[in-house]
């Protein structure tokens, strides 16, 4: 009797074991706003206000300046961007949907894409166009805090008392600067139409 309890025993923790060894484990995407906070991806389902429309993008870093259009596709279930140069010719495509960020391109080498992150281009869009309060929650979880302006949508993302990232927002643009790793970029479109 006793061997049988035994057995039926380990029996017991061996498929509790496999159980929780076949589950696998999702690593959660996340970027590092500063050097000590972690913002963590949040799900498509945050964001604000639907889009499917043709984006014009400039930005600014270390004094250059670079010019890309786009097609933004944004929802409950996914965003997709697809990129393309001035001549209208696809140079990338950038997705976000059920958890995962994927990035492609024909044009770039494999070895710069290897260096980008596609995941920092998802977290400013998230900063730009998610839902302020569920945004405002993930950012505290990460120390920092996100102040919105009645109104117009804009934003101002702090560390302690720094402003590290400033998001003004007009009927037409969308205009992203991030202070402490020193970069700019606008988005035209028509984003309240």
């Amino acid at each position: 009797m006793r061997t049988m309890k035994l057995f039926f025993f380990f029996s017991v923790c061996v498929v509790c074991l496999f159980s929780c060894a076949s589950a696998a484990r999702k690593d959660v995407l996340h970027v590092n706003l500063t050097d000590s906070s972690k913002f963590v991806l949040l799900p498509t389902e945050g964001i604000e206000q639907a889009m499917d429309m043709a984006q014009f993008l400039s930005a600014e870093f270390r004094g250059q300046i670079y010019f890309l259009n786009a097609w933004v596709k944004a929802d409950e279930n996914a965003i997709e961007m697809t990129l393309f140069n001035e001549f209208g010719a696809s140079i990338g495509e950038l997705s976000y949907t059920a958890g995962a960020v994927h990035f492609s391109s024909t044009v770039f080498p494999r070895i710069v894409l290897q260096y980008i992150r596609p995941e920092y281009i998802i977290a400013d869009f998230q900063l730009c166009f998610y839902d302020p309060i569920l945004l405002g929650n993930s950012l505290s979880d990460s120390g920092l805090v996100l102040e919105t302006t009645d109104g117009d949508g804009s934003r101002r993302i702090l560390n302690g008392n720094n402003v590290i990232i400033e998001i003004e927002k007009t009927g037409r643009a969308v205009k992203l600067v991030n202070h402490l790793r020193k970069y700019t970029y606008t988005l035209e479109g028509a984003f309240h139409e």
